[in-house]
């Protein structure tokens, strides 16, 4: 067995530990099935061969925080049926429109302009049959411990850009995403918590909150994480 088999299998053991807990210390909800907790492999940096080997290991779902490393990637690996792209760095106006056209997923939403760009990129592709007539999820990345070097939209804004978002034909409102300062406090837990439990209240679309990595993966899906996002407990330190 490779090792980054061993790894998926170990990291997935402690997902369902951590929602066993869960399940045992709080009302059950549907979010507390370990099933209904998603592993999404972060392979930034990683070549695609790594990635080919967790895909040979089950996994699915993978995170790339540069586009064109991602591009790359996305392409070498299109023979594999089922892959699910998400992309999860900062997002930068001008590459919007490749992120719109090879990713499932973008989780780092923080921007009226980003939502409106990335949805018109869809419409122009749909028009020009350049790609399927899909829409793109979305996760609003929320900046919960107001860190200044961190992306990510401020909790009192964050109703008016789901909204937007709402508005965006191309675009399905899916959930939250954030990244709490180190050692946080489980206040900054409850607090995404309690705003995934108020968006998912308004918007039908809604099922993802997406937090957790492998230092807080316990602490975050406690607080109803349903998605974490773990890359060098799979794939080993960066070079």
């Amino acid at each position: 067995m490779n090792e980054i088999k061993e790894n998926i299998q170990k990291i997935k053991r402690q997902i369902a530990q951590a929602a066993e807990t869960r399940i045992q210390t709080q009302m059950p909800s549907s979010n507390n099935r370990p099933n209904s907790i998603t592993l999404l492999a972060v392979s930034k940096t990683k070549p695609s061969s790594a990635v080919e080997q967790a895909y040979q290991a089950g996994q699915r779902d993978f995170g790339e925080n540069y586009v064109q490393e991602a591009i790359e990637k996305i392409t070498t690996l299109s023979h594999l049926p089922h892959l699910c792209w998400h992309f999860i760095g900062p997002i930068q106006s001008n590459k919007t429109k490749q992120i719109a056209q090879h990713f499932n997923w973008v989780h780092s939403v923080d921007r009226a302009k980003i939502a409106q760009r990335l949805n018109a990129h869809l419409n122009t592709a749909n028009q020009s049959n350049e790609c399927q007539d899909t829409s793109l999820n979305i996760c609003l990345q929320v900046n919960i411990s107001e860190e200044a070097s961190k992306s990510g939209i401020m909790v009192e804004d964050l109703f008016s850009l789901a909204e937007v978002v709402d508005n965006c034909d191309k675009l399905t409102l899916r959930g939250l995403m954030a990244i709490p300062e180190k050692n946080a406090g489980e206040a900054s837990y409850k607090k995404m918590q309690h705003l995934f439990n108020q968006l998912q209240a308004q918007y039908p679309t809604v099922d993802t909150l997406s937090m957790g990595m492998s230092n807080d993966l316990a602490m975050a899906i406690k607080h109803g994480s349903t998605m974490v996002r773990v890359g060098t407990a799979i794939f080993g330190a960066r070079a």
